[in-house]
C-alpha cells in the first residue's frame, strides 16, 4: 500500500516542470486594506492552483464519527475534488482512502455509504481491504514475478485527526495537528458540540445539494457575516416571528462579538444573557444553568445557541439548528452543499425530532433562509466573468481597526459587525497560495536527483 512517506508515487515518470503553473496571487487580496480582486471567485487558474496549495494540505472534514458503527463502516465524500473513502477498519481505526483503483483510474466505491469487507472494481476486478492495501488481483501471474501487490494499494490520507466527534485528514504527513490548526476556535466549537456529556450523534443523514457560486462566498459569509441577515433575510425573520412583522429592533440589532484568527477560522454570534434556541422544544430541553457550569456563562450567552462559524477552508456550522456543512468545490463557478443534522446524544427523539425539523425548514435545501443565501452567491457569480466587474475590486473594509481582545472570550475578536474574519480568511488564503505544497516540494527534490529531468536540479514548479 502507499506510505505516508510516498502518498503519491510517480516511479520512473517525470512530470513536466510548467504542467501546473503556479500564478504570483499576493497582490489579488489585501487583508490589510480589506481590498478583495473579484477575479479570484472565476479564474480557472486560481481555482486549479487552490486545490493544489490550498485543498491539498489543508485539514478538510471528512464525516461525524457517529457514522461508524463497526468495521467496514465507509463513506464516500471529497477532499477539494478528490474523491475519497472514510472506512473504520478492523482495528476501529478510521482510515481515509483515494478512491481511485491503481489501475485504471476507476472509482472502487460508488455507494455514498454502506458497510463491505472490501472495495472492488468493476473494471477489472482489483479488489482492495479495509486498510486499501490490493488484496486480490485477477490473473495476477500475467503481471510476472517482479509485481508486488504492495505496491499498487490506494492512497491513503496519512493523517485523520478528530475534535469533539468531527473528523477531518490532511494529505500532508507534515502538517500541523488539527487541534493546533483550530487553536482558540475549539472554545467556539465546544459551544457547539460539548454541551452533552456524551457527546454528539447524526440523526437524518446526508442531506446535498448544488448552487451555482465559489465556495469561499459561502465558506466567508459563515465565518464573518451576519451583516446581510436583516437585508437577506427579512422575508424570512418575517415569518419566523410570533406577529409576522419581523423580530423587534432590539432583538434585530443585537450587539455581539465575532472571533478570527490566522488560521482563517471565524465564529460569528449574538451576546446577550438571555439567548435561547428558536425551537421551542429544545429551548425548554435545556438546562442553561447546567450548560454555564460544563462550560462557561460566556459560551452561553454567546456562541452556545445562535450565530456562524466557518473552519477554513471549508466546513461551516450553525449552532442554532445543529447544522454542519461541507462547501464542496466543483469549479470555480459551482459548489456542492453537504449538510448534517447534528445533536447531543442525550436528547429525547421528540427533542431530535424538533430540531431536525427547524433545520430542515430553516437551513435544508429547500429552507427559507438557505435559500436567501444560495441566491445571493449565485447573483454575485452570474457576472464574475464579465471585464469591468472582474476588474473592479470588492470592499471588506467593515471592522478595519477594530481587533481586539476581550476578556471570556478566548483569541482576537471585533463588533459583531465586521468583515475581520472575511479578511482572516483570504489572509489565510494568500499566505498557502503563495506557498509550496508538500508535494511541489517533493517533486522538485525527485527531479533534481533524476538524471533523466528537464529540471537538471533547478526547477521549483512554480
Amino acid at each position: 500500500m502507499s506510505t505516508p512517506d510516498n502518498p503519491m508515487p510517480r516511479g520512473g515518470l517525470t512530470r513536466p516542470p510548467n504542467l501546473d503553473v503556479n500564478l504570483d496571487v499576493s497582490g489579488m487580496v489585501d487583508p490589510d486594506g480589506g481590498l478583495v480582486d473579484r477575479r479570484i471567485f472565476s479564474d480557472t487558474q486560481v481555482y486549479q492552483q487552490e486545490m493544489r496549495r490550498i485543498f491539498a494540505r489543508s485539514w478538510l472534514f471528512i464525516a461525524h464519527e457517529d457514522q461508524f458503527k463497526k468495521p467496514g463502516d465507509f463513506f464516500q465524500t471529497y477532499m477539494g475534488e478528490d474523491p475519497v473513502i472514510a472506512v473504520l477498519n478492523k482495528k476501529r481505526e478510521i482510515r481515509v482512502l483515494l478512491n481511485n483503483c491503481r489501475h485504471r483510474g476507476a472509482r472502487v466505491c460508488r455507494a455514498d455509504m454502506g458497510s463491505t469487507k472490501n472495495f472492488t472494481c468493476t473494471y477489472h476486478g482489483w479488489s482492495f481491504d479495509l486498510d486499501g492495501n490490493l488484496a486480490n488481483v485477477p490473473a495476477q501471474e500475467a503481471y510476472g514475478e517482479n509485481f508486488n501487490p504492495a505496491d499498487w494499494g490506494l492512497v491513503s490520507a496519512p493523517r485523520v485527526e478528530s475534535y469533539k466527534g468531527l473528523i477531518f485528514a490532511n494529505w500532508d504527513e507534515n502538517a500541523e495537528p488539527l487541534e493546533d490548526t483550530l487553536g482558540d476556535m475549539r472554545w467556539y466549537i465546544d459551544a457547539f458540540m460539548d454541551r452533552d456529556p456524551e457527546g454528539t450523534c447524526v440523526v437524518g443523514g446526508v442531506t446535498k445539494w448544488v448552487l451555482e457560486g465559489n465556495w469561499k462566498l459561502a465558506a466567508e459569509q459563515f465565518a464573518t457575516d451576519w451583516y446581510h441577515v436583516n437585508m437577506s433575510h427579512a422575508s424570512a425573520l418575517m415569518v419566523m416571528s410570533p406577529t409576522g412583522k419581523g423580530p423587534k429592533k432590539e432583538i434585530a440589532m443585537r450587539t455581539g462579538r465575532q472571533y478570527s484568527d490566522e488560521y482563517g477560522n471565524g465564529a460569528g454570534f449574538p451576546v446577550h444573557p438571555r439567548n435561547r434556541f428558536d425551537a421551542q422544544p429544545v429551548h425548554e430541553y435545556y438546562d442553561y444553568d447546567f450548560l454555564r457550569q460544563r462550560l462557561s456563562p460566556e459560551q452561553v450567552m454567546g456562541p452556545l445557541t445562535n450565530g456562524h462559524a466557518t473552519v477554513f477552508p471549508n466546513f461551516s456550522y450553525l449552532p442554532v439548528n445543529g447544522s454542519i456543512r461541507v462547501w464542496h468545490p466543483k469549479g470555480p463557478n459551482k459548489m456542492e452543499v453537504w449538510s448534517w443534522t447534528v445533536l447531543d446524544k442525550s436528547m429525547p427523539e421528540d427533542v431530535r425530532h424538533a430540531q431536525r425539523l427547524y433545520n430542515l425548514r430553516t437551513f435544508g435545501p429547500s429552507g427559507i433562509f438557505e435559500q436567501d443565501d444560495g441566491e445571493n452567491w449565485s447573483e454575485c457569480q452570474a457576472n464574475a466573468h464579465a471585464f469591468m466587474v472582474g476588474n473592479t475590486a470588492l470592499n471588506y473594509q467593515m471592522g478595519l481597526g477594530d481587533l481586539r481582545e476581550e476578556p471570556g472570550f478566548p483569541g482576537q475578536t471585533s463588533s459583531l459587525y465586521s468583515d475581520a474574519a472575511g479578511r482572516a480568511v483570504y489572509r489565510r488564503w494568500r499566505k498557502l497560495m503563495a506557498t509550496p505544497a508538500w508535494h511541489e516540494l517533493r517533486n522538485a527534490d525527485e527531479d533534481s536527483k533524476n538524471p533523466n529531468s528537464d529540471c537538471n536540479g533547478g526547477c521549483t514548479h512554480d
